[in-house]
Order: C-alpha cells, then sequence, then structure tokens
C-alpha cells in the first residue's frame, strides 16, 4: 500500500473521529424507511454544503449526489453508502451509548458506514487533491429489502458506462464483498369458489392448489453452475377449520450469484406455476422484486481492484479478510459488468435488530479505510 496515503488517512482519521462520532450520533437518530429517506437525504446534502461543495443534489430515487472533479474527467468512480435502515419508524429513533459501544437500530447497517463516507468527502472537499477521475459520493437509497436496489439502479441508469468502479461502505470490517447474489422474489395468489368442508366438499381449496404449488417449488432442479437457493418464506390463508379455503398467498425466492442461473430459475419457476393452473382455481404472480446476479465482468480487473481493497484492509486490521457473497448495492455494476467492492468499514453486531451496535472507536479505523480508497484516485 502507498505509505504516503496511508500516513494522510490515519492523521486524518485520528483528527477527525470525535467529529465522526458526533456525526454519527445525530445521524443515527434520523428514521430512514426504504422509500421514505428524505429527512436523510436532506440532512446529507445540508452537511455537504456545508463542508464546501458546490455540486450536490438529491435526484428523483432520493439519492443524494455530490459531484468531485467530473468537471475536468469524463470516467467516474463511485464511492456510495445507503442511507435507508430495515425498521419502519417514522419518529426519532432511539440512540445510546454505553461502554464504548452506539446502539440503536440501524446504526451499523449502514448509519456508521455512511458516516464514513461523508467523513472522507469531507477531506476531498476541504484538501481538494487532484484527482485522476470524476469522484461522486453517493448517499444512496432504497438498498434494504423491497427497496429492490432503486436507488443503485438510478445511479447507473444516469451514469451508466462512465462508471468505471464503484465501492459500496456497508457491512463489516474486515468485509470485503466482490460477488453478487442477485434474488427474485414472487407472491403467488390464489383465488376459489370455496365453500362449506361437508356440504361443498370437492369443491377446490385454495391452500390445497398452493400446497401442491409448494412440493413442485422444492423439486425444481437447482442450477449447478453456481450456488443456487429457494425459499418458500410465507404461506397464508383460509378462514376457519370448517371451510374450504377461498383465498392463499405464498412468498416465494430464489437467490443466486449468477445472472445465468437466475434465468434457469425464472424459467423453471413459471412452468411449475403453469402446471397448477388447472386445479379450479384462479393463480395470479406478482413480482416483488429483482436483484441482479453478476454478469460479464472482465476477471482480471475485478480481481485487481479486489486486491487493492484488501491491501488497504489489511494494512489497518488484523485477521483474515472476509471475501463472500453478498446482496448489496454492488450488485447493479456487477450485473452491468462493472468492477465493483463492498467494503465493511465499522466494527458491531445484531444488524436489522433493534439492538444494533457499533464499537465506537472502530470508526476511526473505518474511515481510514475509506479515505485510504478514495486517495487511490488522488495523484497524491
Amino acid at each position: 500500500m502507498n505509505q504516503q496515503i496511508k500516513a494522510a488517512a490515519e492523521t486524518y482519521a485520528a483528527a477527525a473521529y470525535g467529529e465522526a462520532l458526533e456525526l454519527l450520533r445525530t445521524l443515527g437518530r434520523i428514521p430512514a424507511p426504504s422509500h421514505q429517506e428524505d429527512r436523510r437525504a436532506a440532512f446529507c446534502r445540508d452537511w455537504l454544503l456545508e463542508q464546501g461543495t458546490e455540486d450536490v443534489t438529491i435526484d428523483g430515487a432520493k439519492n443524494v449526489v455530490c459531484k468531485i472533479g467530473c468537471e475536468d474527467h469524463r470516467d467516474l468512480i463511485v464511492f456510495a453508502a445507503h442511507t435507508d435502515i430495515v425498521f419502519p419508524d417514522t419518529d426519532p429513533l432511539p440512540l445510546r451509548e454505553e461502554d464504548g459501544r452506539l446502539f440503536a437500530p440501524g446504526i451499523g447497517d449502514d448509519t456508521a458506514n455512511l458516516v464514513n463516507l461523508l467523513m472522507g468527502a469531507k477531506y476531498l472537499l476541504r484538501r481538494k487533491p487532484r484527482t485522476q477521475y470524476g469522484i461522486l459520493i453517493v448517499c444512496n437509497a432504497c438498498e434494504e429489502g423491497l427497496g429492490n436496489l432503486k436507488g443503485a439502479k438510478e445511479l447507473f441508469r444516469v451514469y451508466g458506462s462512465r462508471i468505471k468502479a464503484f465501492y459500496s461502505f456497508d457491512g463489516d470490517m474486515p468485509g470485503c464483498c466482490s460477488t453478487a447474489v442477485g434474488s427474485h422474489r414472487y407472491r403467488i395468489s390464489c383465488k376459489t369458489t370455496g365453500g362449506h368442508s361437508y356440504s361443498a366438499c370437492g369443491n377446490p381449496s385454495a391452500i390445497e392448489i398452493l400446497c401442491r404449488l409448494v412440493g413442485k417449488l422444492y423439486d425444481i432442479p437447482l442450477p449447478t453452475q453456481a450456488k443456487t437457493t429457494c425459499n418458500v418464506g410465507r404461506i397464508e390463508g383460509g378462514t376457519t377449520i370448517n371451510s374450504i379455503a377461498q383465498a392463499c398467498s405464498i412468498l416465494y425466492e430464489y437467490r443466486s450469484s449468477s445472472q445465468q442461473c437466475l434465468e434457469i430459475m425464472e424459467e423453471r419457476f413459471r412452468q411449475a406455476v403453469d402446471s397448477c393452473r388447472d386445479r379450479g382455481g384462479e393463480l395470479s404472480v406478482e413480482l416483488l422484486g429483482v436483484r441482479p446476479g453478476n454478469g460479464s465482468v472482465d476477471p482480471a480487473a475485478l480481481e485487481a481492484l479486489t486486491r487493492r481493497s484488501e491491501e488497504i484492509i489489511s494494512s489497518f486490521c488484523n485477521g483474515e479478510i472476509k471475501r463472500s457473497p453478498g446482496s448489496t448495492d454492488s450488485n447493479i455494476p456487477l450485473s452491468l459488468g462493472i468492477p465493483a467492492n463492498t467494503i465493511g468499514t465499522v466494527k458491531g453486531s445484531l444488524a436489522h435488530t433493534r439492538e444494533e451496535w457499533i464499537e465506537c472507536a472502530s470508526l476511526r479505523t473505518g474511515l481510514g479505510i475509506a479515505l485510504s480508497l478514495m486517495l487511490l484516485y488522488t495523484e497524491m
């Protein structure tokens, strides 16, 4: 690793730690359910304006996009962290500090990573190093759950192939994800005439039809080109024990790190549904969300990007780096053939629970990692 970059990042992270922690205390209280990130987005935009940017906007997907050096370069490098959290709260979030830890819903996923993104952006805005590419600092919306990566999709719709590399700050240290796990999610519903369980015996049952379908879905042969999974996560229907169910629905998904495998699963899923359409019920399929898997990324370019990331992570963290597949904002560039990494810049636990926490001191280490990655694209 470039020792000049590391020294600059370490010095700044140490000096900025108190400010970063205070920013996390403030940002961590702002609610941000997927599709309702407006307050966090406005806060991030205004904060970046205070740091001296003259080019920051909130787009139609509620992404906060701050441009640095883009007037001098067509090619772009993106550094992003998502603003949304999994919790539906719209009132200020509960936050407490105890024994060197901050506790709050969403504090690690992804609020602390978002803070390190912002603090890294502040360094670039204040110090103004000459950049080798245009840099986009993106506080993006709708990463979680049924947000379906809406923010990242909009970013690539607008900037497309101008983006040459993408970094998402998300997850825990020392993690680096370079493989996208894609998914398709559905709600399948069935309606029938129903009736009394005795006098109308023989009428089609929505529950029976969908139970047959569930069996067929689990009997689908899974592609073997890459790890592929499927799951029925919920089933609901019927009214009472002595009524033939008029309505029933299931939630179903399949996942894979291969886009080809996802396409194979879609065809087999449709065939399974069609095979149950002659059972006397009305079947409907609602697509709830699509996350693409890996596309045709140049393996050498992706490996080079990932090795540079891991070299920086290793210089700040002890222990083996976790290189594991994941479903993150990096799914979008990877599906488009653009090298991307998702990198954790915080330590904590209990993500996606209301007891989630982060180690306050890890902000300093994570900011060093985030800023070092940014400085790779400057003339330092």
